[in-house]
């Protein structure tokens, strides 16, 4: 057994991300910038989107856009329940109603069956999330959206780099926003970028810093002018160009990133496919995973422990794990306000009780992955009915 804790997810950091931010504090502008900008150029390029908006976090990209395409209240926007609160908590910031519904059981991502249902003739925007890195079924959701009128946006916080037929996740007219939070696969310490259609990145841009007309870097650089109008309210949701000075090197370090992701998934699926206690993480046949997380799930009825006390065992072992998600209809606001009882969305919340994530980063040495399978397996067949 390991002797000192595996932490579950540190953010893979080196002296390149140092000397970067180092720079960016020299250069005596470490606000929006020109860091900002091209952090901003170089993630669009390298998802292949028409445009991109840095933002402090995802939550903020989540929100600009929908107030970007108009949502206020009255409107709904339909929304998985395996997310994180964020993802309805901007619909209720803008006075909407986050429509909750449940999950495929391969993927835990949103089904599209259960989208079509839960239309209504308030609906305006669908918000899929990409769950674990696995892109959603776009290909239905985008043809739904189409046919009903309807607005897209893509929460794509555990979703860079993923691919689904060959397209980026990102690259398409949708709005997308991704996250930089520090367990993420590119990582700015906190932060969000934004993609999709560039007339609404401009509404979206303006959003993002108050509602003025121009960039605050814009204003006070040489070539700039102090004036500036705001045509509505906004927010404080710019990046820095501390920010974009890690996510500049983190960006570089992708591929060398996704590689060392990949092999430690392969490691996990070879030691674990043969574990009937356990079920790995599904995926689809035309999907290039982002793996941001490897969610194991137990099958509960093989074993004398539940999902708490496994993971408890597991840190007994100096093993950090994680549940994703605590569903959404489970929150005491989201519980009451819309009355949503735990089986009402059977898929998501039987998901939930057996979920545990194990440690998937690049940062992982050989040796420790080896000592989550072997912990893994222990507890397995230490509580084996």
């Amino acid at each position: 057994m390991r002797t000192e804790f595996l932490p579950f997810s540190p953010p893979t950091l080196g002296e390149e991300e140092i000397r970067e931010v180092a720079d960016a504090l020299r250069s005596g502008w470490i606000t929006t910038g020109p860091r900002t900008r091209l952090f901003e150029e170089a993630f669009r390029d390298r998802v292949g989107a028409s445009d991109a908006l840095a933002l402090n976090s995802c939550t903020a990209g989540l929100h600009v856009a929908l107030k970007a395409l108009g949502v206020g209240p009255g409107d709904e926007v339909i929304t998985t329940a395996t997310t994180f609160v964020s993802t309805a908590n901007v619909v209720e910031h803008l006075g909407a109603k986050p429509v909750i519904v449940d999950v495929e059981p391969d993927t835990l991502n949103i089904d599209p069956r259960a989208v079509e249902a839960a239309i209504s003739p308030r609906t305006r925007v669908l918000l899929p999330v990409h769950f674990a890195g696995h892109p959603a079924d776009m290909t239905a959701l985008d043809a739904l959206a189409a046919h009903r009128g309807l607005a897209v946006v893509e929460d794509a916080a555990h979703a860079f780099p993923a691919r689904v037929a060959g397209r980026v996740v990102g690259s398409g007219p949708n709005l997308t926003a991704f996250s930089f939070y520090a367990t993420k696969n590119v990582t700015t310490g906190e932060g969000g970028m934004l993609t999709g259609d560039p007339d609404l990145l401009m509404r979206a841009r303006t959003l993002s810093l108050h509602g003025m007309s121009r960039d605050a870097w814009l204003r006070y650089a040489r070539e700039g002018s102090w004036y500036y109008e705001v045509h509505e309210p906004g927010f404080k949701y710019n990046m820095s160009d501390i920010q974009a000075a890690l996510g500049l090197v983190q960006l570089g370090r992708v591929e060398i990133f996704q590689e060392r992701r990949r092999q430690v998934v392969a490691r996990y699926d070879e030691a674990f496919q043969g574990m009937d206690a356990l079920e790995l993480p599904g995926r689809r046949p035309d999907v290039e995973h982002a793996w941001h997380l490897y969610v194991l799930r137990l099958r509960l009825e093989m074993l004398d422990v539940d999902r708490d006390r496994f993971i408890r065992e597991l840190t007994e072992r100096n093993i950090g794990t994680s549940v994703h998600f605590i569903p959404l209809h489970l929150h005491p606001y989201y519980r009451d306000r819309y009355g949503i009882e735990p089986d009402d969305l059977p898929v998501s919340y039987s998901n939930y009780l057996r979920s545990v994530s194990v440690p998937l980063h690049p940062g992982l040495a050989d040796q420790d992955v080896e000592d989550v399978i072997e912990a893994v397996q222990d507890v397995v067949d230490r509580f084996r009915r």
